[in-house]
Formats: structure tokens, sequence, C-alpha cells
């Protein structure tokens, strides 16, 4: 599902309003229209109090078709504009007569922080004040207006996006931002729902189809996607029927050290279960018994040292390495990392102490295989590319390293984000449970298994990521958030392999925990 950005979806609608020879106050009609059914289905009649605030541009004009919907439907509709500047848009005008029409009285003015209305714990918000087009702080009255909607205890049901955030950069001030149970954003979402610091502010969302021209949508270039099952079905490549397991490669896993054999063993079963026809582990000498024990399925190699990897030796010819998992930073195995990464041309993942270890040794940029996939958590991730100020700062500075150094980089997070030069892919799978040890380790594994079988870095990543936060909610039905184990994801990625291909299509949804 492509993110649009706020032009893009400006240029859609001119270019919708052109091609069906409609007015922007049809499209308007057309897609409030939209939010006034889905709030129709859920209510049925209900006479909960219904307050709808509206700004005075196209948002505000969207809170007042919907308004004029309620109360035409018999619903417990008040209606208030929040009065922020003395330019209105038109649409917004002639919805602002058209609810004067219905209801005989205009709408209840708000031009104060003391016009807030009294509103129950037990009614419904409608936030329609500003829209996706915000770009500057709110004036103080504004922000305690937000603040009276997040301290009223009502369900707050925001369109497009909640009042207060920007779609294209960071928040200004976090207090002065709608906390929405529900948005109805319109046509697709917008990347701000999908970055920790600015997803907070919403519990759920939901994208309404509002008819904006297919054929431009279709044709529109984007730097995100959102990535859904659909997506992932056409990256997906079946199995032939004659095939064998020479066919899907053999990925050397390097790892493990003495306390955490553990991170290597999670990774080479994952790489494993994910598909390669074959695995072995590289393992410093104390990790030789755990690894033929727990992973009997799995090849293994030693290193010279008891208890850390001092020397990476073999004659084998892998399709793909997967290394860091567990690994230690002693100097020696710094050494056979950097002796490794110099002479290696085999497709890599680098995922923990691996990427602590390349954070000391940036000058190996350079020497690595194009399309080198790195899976940091957000405190490796630091030592890669410094701090940043806010979540998209740190976006732009991925993204010039991934451009630079021709690197698939991951940010593990909720909404766990593959980025690749320009473009960013956002994963919609996952769930708080897969906040466990060993579950980076687990992806690595997943990454280091399918580019093992063919697929290339960015494919590999994308689909595992995807995959890897599908078994995370499948296991959940069976262990809670809390009960949650990164050997549960394993057990669970065939069961999300298979998941690909239920009839009918339902994505999996985290279980809410009381």
């Amino acid at each position: 599902m492509k993110i649009f950005s706020p032009k893009q979806l400006y240029e859609a609608d001119n270019i919708t309003i052109a091609n069906n020879k409609i007015s922007s106050t049809d499209l308007m009609e057309h897609a409030a229209t939209q939010v006034f059914v889905w709030m129709h289905q859920r209510l049925q009649g209900a006479q909960v109090k219904i307050h709808i605030f509206c700004g005075i541009g196209n948002n505000g004009g969207d809170g007042l078709v919907l308004a004029r919907h309620l109360i035409q439907h018999g619903y417990n509709a008040e209606t208030y504009v929040v009065n922020y500047s003395d330019k209105r848009s038109q649409d917004f005008l002639i919805n602002y007569d058209r609810i004067k029409e219905l209801t005989k009285t205009w709408p209840t003015m708000i031009s104060d922080a003391d016009g807030f209305p009294e509103v129950s714990s037990e009614d419904i918000i409608v936030d329609a004040v500003f829209g996706m087009g915000l770009n500057r702080p709110v004036a103080d009255w504004l922000k305690h207006i937000i603040q009276d909607i997040n301290a009223s205890g009502a369900y707050v049901l925001a369109i497009d996006v909640p009042s207060g955030m920007y779609c294209e950069k960071a928040c200004d001030d976090a207090d002065a931002i709608v906390y929405a149970h529900h948005v109805l954003t319109f046509q697709a979402p917008k990347l701000a729902f999908f970055l920790p610091e600015t997803g907070r502010f919403i519990e759920q969302w939901e994208a309404l189809d509002i008819g904006l021209d297919r054929d431009y949508l279709g044709l529109a270039e984007v730097n995100s996607d959102l990535v859904t099952k659909q997506d992932i079905l056409q990256l997906y490549r079946p199995r032939k029927k004659f095939s064998h397991k020479g066919d899907y490669g053999h990925s050397l896993i390097i790892g493990g050290s003495y306390g955490k054999i553990g991170a290597v063993t999670l990774a080479s079963r994952s790489c494993l279960t994910a598909g390669a026809g074959l695995v072995t582990a590289y393992v410093p000498k104390c990790g030789y018994d755990i690894i033929q024990t727990a992973v009997p399925e799995a090849m293994v190699l030693t290193s010279e040292e008891e208890k850390f990897i001092s020397n990476i030796s073999h004659d084998l010819d892998p399709t793909v390495i997967g290394i860091g998992m567990g690994l230690g930073t002693d100097t020696k195995t710094q050494q056979a990392f950097v002796d490794l990464v110099t002479n290696n041309s085999v497709p890599l993942v680098i995922d923990a102490d691996g990427i602590n270890i390349f954070a000391k040794h940036k000058n190996l940029l350079g020497k690595l295989p194009g399309q080198t996939v790195l899976t940091p958590h957000k405190g490796e991730l630091r030592r890669l590319i410094g701090d940043w100020k806010n979540d998209f700062d740190m976006l732009e500075k991925v993204k010039k390293l991934s451009a630079e150094n021709d690197l698939v980089i991951v940010i593990k997070g909720a909404h766990t984000l593959t980025v690749y030069k320009e473009h960013i892919y956002v994963n919609a799978t996952g769930n708080p449970g897969m906040a466990t040890a060993g579950s980076g380790d687990v992806l690595a594994g997943i990454i280091t298994g399918l580019i093992s079988q063919g697929y290339d870095a960015v494919e590999a990543t994308v689909l595992a990521v995807y995959l890897h936060g599908s078994a995370g909610d499948i296991a959940i039905n069976e262990t809670s958030y809390q009960g949650l184990l990164a050997s549960d994801i394993i057990n669970h990625i065939g069961s999300a392999f298979m998941a690909l291909f239920n009839v009918p299509e339902i994505e999996q949804q985290p279980a809410r925990e009381e």
C-alpha cells in the first residue's frame, strides 16, 4: 500500500475533480459521507452525545458535512467551529451554510480557551479541526482546546489526521496534538502514523477509499510503502517439485560467545525454519555441544578459542553469511570480523555485536558487498549514524547512510522499517510481545535464510520482517504478550507462511489484553 505525501494527495484531489467533472464541494461531500457511513454502521442510531469540533479549513468542512448527516439521521450531535483564523475555505463556507439551513441555528463558535463545552467521558468527540496540511505550531489557546479534548475521557475519532500532528516533520509540541482512539484517514495512511514520536497519538487507524483517481494513484511514485499481505504475496517464491536442499543455499551463521550461545542458536534455527537448504553455525568451542543438541539440523564449526571467536577459517562456499548474534567484542573477535569483511564477497547480514564492531571500524564501509543488510536496534543505530533530533531526522540519516554505501538497513520497532536508499518499507505485522530477548536474532536468521534461497536483499528483508511479525501475532494467541518467547516466534514461522494463503484474506490483528 502506497504512503502518499500530502502534496500528492492534494494533486489527486484536483485530478479527480477535473476528470470526473465534479466540484471540490462534491468531493468533500463524498469523503465525509464515507465517515458518516462508518459511524452509522457502528452506532446504529444510538443516542450517545457526539461533539464535532470543526476547524475553518477543508478538514472543518468535512466535519460540517458529517455533522449534517448525523443530525439528519437523528443522532444527538452538537457542532462547534474552532475559530482560529478569519480565513475560511470556500468549501467550509458552503457547508457552514448547509448545516445552518438544516438546523436553523449556527454551530457554536469557540474563539478562546474558555469556550470548550461540557463533555462527558461517555460521549464521542469527532476531531475535524486541522487536516494534513498543518505545518506550524498552533496558538496557545488552541493548545488548551486540544488538551481539553484529551482530558475529557471521551472516545475521540479523528478525521484524516489527529489535529496538531504534522505529516512530514516532527512535532513542535507533543502537548498540542489530539490523542485519537481511532483515525479515519482519507485514501491512504500517512508516514507519521508509523513513527514512535507521532504514531503514539493513534490507537487505531483505517483508510477510507474516497474514490481518488485510480490512474494517478497507480502511477504516482512514492518514497514509502506500507507492506501488506498482498505485497508479500507478490514477493513469495513457491518451491519447485523436483528441487533439493542444494537449490535453497547454504547459510553460514557466525556468532556466539561464552554465555551468549543462545543468540546464534536462535538465528540458526530461524534460518532453517525460513527455508535455507543448509545451515552451518560457526561458534567458539563452548558452543559446539549446545548447537549440536539444540539444532540437530545444523552443522557446526568452531573457532580455536573456547569462549569467543578468535578467527574465522573454513573451507565452505556459503551462499550468504549472517554474523554478529551474541558475538561479543573481544579484541581478537573484532580482528576476525575485520578480516572476514575485508576478504569477503558473499552477501552479508550483520546483526547485534557485528554492528557494534562495524561501528568502530567504519573504514570497512567500502568493503561491504552491495546490499549488505544491517539489523540494528536503536542503540546500535546510534553508534552507526550518531544521535538524531527526532524520528524524521533519524530517517534522513539512515537513508543517507544506505544510499552512500548501498546498504539495506532495518530499524526495529513497533512498525519495523526497512530502508533502502530513499525508499522506506513500513511493516504492518508484529505486536508488543515481540519486545523480548532473542527476537532480533530470530529476525536476522530469517533474513539470512531467505537470501540463501535466492531472494535479493531488499526482498528478503521486507519478507522476513513481515513473516517475523506475523509469526509473533499468531503466537500470542497461545502465549499472551508477556509470555511470548523468541523461540515461540520460530515455532510459528511455518504458520506465518501458511497465513499468506488463508482465504478469505484476514490480516492478523494483535490481540488486545485487558
